[in-house]
């Protein structure tokens, strides 16, 4: 069995595109954990796709098992 690898997307409107700062943090759109940065990356793609339009909007991929276990090695994808 792969080892799990917990990864979470998630994304809002920025208040400039040019630093991660969210308009409203009570709008964070949370799209879910997933168990490796390949089906991560699929959601994260996803979600970008849908919010192409606008230009504020940013998603993001977290990768929790170095925040879980940093001596796990950060070079794990």
């Amino acid at each position: 069995m792969p080892e799990q690898l917990v990864h979470l997307v998630f994304g809002g409107e920025l208040n400039d595109v040019r630093e991660v700062d969210f308009k409203d943090l009570s709008k964070l759109d949370v799209v879910g954990f997933y168990p490796n940065y390949a089906e991560a990356h699929r959601a994260w793609l996803g979600k970008a796709r849908e919010t192409i339009d606008n230009a504020q909007m940013r998603y993001f991929i977290v990768h929790l098992h170095r925040l879980l276990d940093p001596a796990s090695g950060a070079n794990k994808r």
